[in-house]
């Protein structure tokens, strides 16, 4: 890793965001391979040396041209059941819609497969226990569970992540991130169909990098507001802006900002991670990468090598690897991203209810069927 500072030192050039893989890094088989799996999982399993086992998708139209663009496939499956009896597959990549992956996982864990499951990891507060029960269930037949949040794994974020573990900026007081850039096509796609898409599913990244930065602290209030803005089609059902404040029980909060279809010829998503002893400055996506630290003495900025797309996917699948090796469980276990979840569920309860607070410790269920 490459740190270019103004002052005389550069003390973390020795951190790297770059995908850790173990030796054995073989029998993945892809299960749902629509146009996420076509467009990162693979490219990125291709670029690291991943071994693919094979594929399933529920049209064999999808797949059936995968092997020519993909030549380390091993093999297209007939049914989801030949896949998760094939002895060859050792993790099952689940990249199938939200709705219905919770018995895919089931499925997968009684087969005795790993798992790496596609985010969200569920938007129905009624799944909730459920995951907690299949994540013990999961722990004691030893399989390990993991959940594809992948932006954990973007170099600037994950820069970020190790330099906090480090200590780099003391006790974080406060995390910022702003969307200064266009949406994608909303209008008329399946995202219009969910509630509070930006809370819900849009902002799952932020939301999920953010609780990490903000740990060992805990997120016990959520407040978020999605609004209509200027501009916006009527064909748009969902707000096209949302702001999301995080309260932690240490006192520091974090804002999340979505203005709207921004206009601009330089489109980032910058970041700040303020802290007791210093300041992460930074960027992710669409060619804004950037990172530097500010110690109130001179500033460290970094090279960062990839991009999140693909190899904050590769990282998804190196830690879950890693873990297998090292005998433990991966950062991003389903125990650990139910947290994310129930973040994320306490926010679009906020938006649903004009912005009101709402506690993260409630139980979703129970908050579902109150007036």
């Amino acid at each position: 890793m490459t740190a270019v500072t103004t002052t005389p030192t550069a003390p973390h050039g020795d951190l790297d965001p770059r995908p850790r893989f173990p030796d054995e890094r073989g029998g993945v088989a892809i299960l749902g391979c629509g146009s996420i799996a076509q467009s990162a999982h693979l490219p990125a399993y291709e670029q690291y040396g991943v071994g693919v086992v094979g594929v399933w998708a529920r049209s064999p139209a999808t797949v059936a041209r995968l092997p020519s663009r993909f030549p380390g496939i091993g093999r297209v499956y007939r049914s989801p059941e030949e896949l998760l009896a094939d002895p060859q597959v050792r993790i099952v990549d689940i990249a199938t819609p939200t709705r219905g992956r919770l018995a895919w996982i089931e499925a997968a864990v009684d087969a005795g497969k790993h798992v790496l499951a596609q985010k969200p990891l569920t938007d129905d507060p009624a799944e909730v226990e459920a995951l907690v029960r299949l994540g013990e269930r999961a722990e004691a037949a030893g399989v390990r569970v993991a959940v594809n949040q992948n932006g954990r794994w973007a170099p600037p974020w994950r820069l970020t992540t190790q330099l906090l573990r480090a200590g780099a900026v003391g006790e974080v007081v406060g995390v910022t991130h702003l969307h200064d850039k266009p949406l994608p096509p909303l209008a008329g796609t399946s995202f219009d169909d969910l509630g509070h898409m930006l809370v819900t599913d849009y902002l799952n990244h932020w939301i999920d990098v953010t609780r990490g930065w903000l740990t060992p602290a805990r997120v016990h209030t959520v407040q978020a507001v999605d609004t209509r803005v200027p501009g916006q089609p009527a064909s748009a059902r969902n707000p096209w802006s949302a702001t999301v404040t995080l309260i932690a029980d240490s006192g520091a909060t974090a804002v999340l900002r979505i203005t709207g279809d921004v206009v601009t010829a330089r489109p980032s998503c910058p970041f700040w991670v303020h802290g007791t002893r210093g300041t992460v400055r930074g960027s992710v996506l669409l060619g804004s990468d950037r990172l530097s630290l500010d110690d109130g003495s001179g500033t460290e900025e970094f090279a960062l090598p990839g991009q999140w797309f693909v190899d904050g996917f590769a990282g998804a699948m190196a830690e879950l690897m890693t873990a297998l090796d090292e005998d433990r469980e991966p950062e991003h276990a389903v125990s650990d991203v139910l947290g994310t979840v129930r973040v994320m569920l306490a926010a679009r309860d906020s938006a649903e209810r004009g912005g009101a607070p709402v506690d993260v410790e409630d139980p979703p269920a129970r908050r579902a069927g109150a007036p």
